[in-house]
């Protein structure tokens, strides 16, 4: 992903060919004059159905850990094609049906994957699992690979927690988990941004209730502030269940505005936020590394997520 203003700071199961269906009305975050209504956690992090949050951090971290071990992943790598075998084991699993979306752009070998799991209408939650092929942003290794410990494998990691946790409550919704190839290879060999997530916009029969992408939130030092792109009423209700629960990390403001993976849907009309850490020293550029993600960091947005999912009407 890239800053369209200050662009020189980021300071940034069964497996089948993708089937597209769902409805557009969300009944986990309702659209009610506006604003997305959904039922608050008690102090116990207990819904009305008595289930606790579970996602938990360190668990998250080993994924972000698993993914980095493979080594840097950019599109149509060995390293990429392993990662989303990595993926598809853990989604089937833990129970998700897989669907894959396979692709070329400008000839390379592409692939997306959509875990799904739950009955109702659809909501995505979607992160990209590649990484930038060259760290661009870092002058004396400018032609070497990242290794994407927070921008590619912490979203990544957060999904997969999420798909560990998830079936532990009673949906209201189908989820889609979706993870895209191919966001961050922008301006490089005359690639755009989000390639994979294009993809899948393009593909969808119908509209999703909303989209919500998250990229980069790894940072130990984390500031998760309002994206300017996003959605501003599902972007306020994710910042108030973040305040509720006490994360100062989540400030509501907007610092920045980015081109990511929830573009594609917003430009459809269809509700996106892009939840980014874009204060990110490290950036494109060979320190960007597990070294550099915090598991609380993960775990406040896992929670954020896992109570707006399971907190519905």
């Amino acid at each position: 992903m890239k800053g369209t203003g200050d662009e020189s700071s980021p300071g940034n199961g069964r497996r089948k060919e993708l089937g597209v269906v769902g409805l557009v009305l969300g009944l986990t975050a309702v659209v009610v004059g506006g604003a997305y209504v959904y039922q608050r956690l008690d102090a116990r992090g207990e819904a009305g159905g008595g289930h606790a949050l579970g996602f938990d951090g360190e668990r998250a971290y080993q994924y972000a850990l698993d993914q980095c071990a493979i080594g840097p992943r950019p599109p149509g790598s060995e390293a990429g094609w392993m990662t989303g075998e990595y993926i598809i084991d853990q989604l089937q699993g833990l129970g998700w049906e897989v669907d894959t979306q396979a692709f070329r752009y400008e000839g390379v070998p592409l692939r997306n994957i959509i875990g799904k799991f739950g009955q109702g209408p659809v909501v995505i939650l979607g992160a990209h699992y590649d990484t930038r092929p060259v760290a661009d942003r870092d002058p004396e290794h400018s032609d070497e690979p990242i290794l994407g410990g927070n921008d590619g494998a912490s979203g990544v990691a957060v999904l997969l927690e999420l798909a560990a946790v998830l079936p532990q409550h009673q949906l209201s919704n189908e989820v889609w988990l979706a993870f895209f190839d191919a966001e961050d290879s922008g301006r490089l060999d005359g690639w755009p941004w989000c390639v994979g997530s294009t993809y899948v916009a393009e593909e969808l029969a119908v509209e999703p209730a909303y989209v919500i992408v998250v990229d980069m939130v790894g940072d130990r030092d984390q500031q998760l502030c309002f994206e300017g792109n996003s959605d501003v009423a599902l972007r306020e209700t994710l910042w108030e269940i973040a305040a509720d629960r006490g994360y100062d990390e989540f400030i509501p403001q907007v610092r920045h505005t980015v081109i990511d993976d929830h573009l594609p849907f917003a430009r459809k009309g269809i509700p996106a936020v892009d939840i980014i850490d874009f204060d990110y020293p490290y950036w494109h550029t060979v320190e960007d590394t597990c070294e550099r993600v915090g598991p609380e960091s993960l775990e406040r947005v896992g929670r954020v997520l896992e109570e707006f999912l399971t907190g519905g009407q």
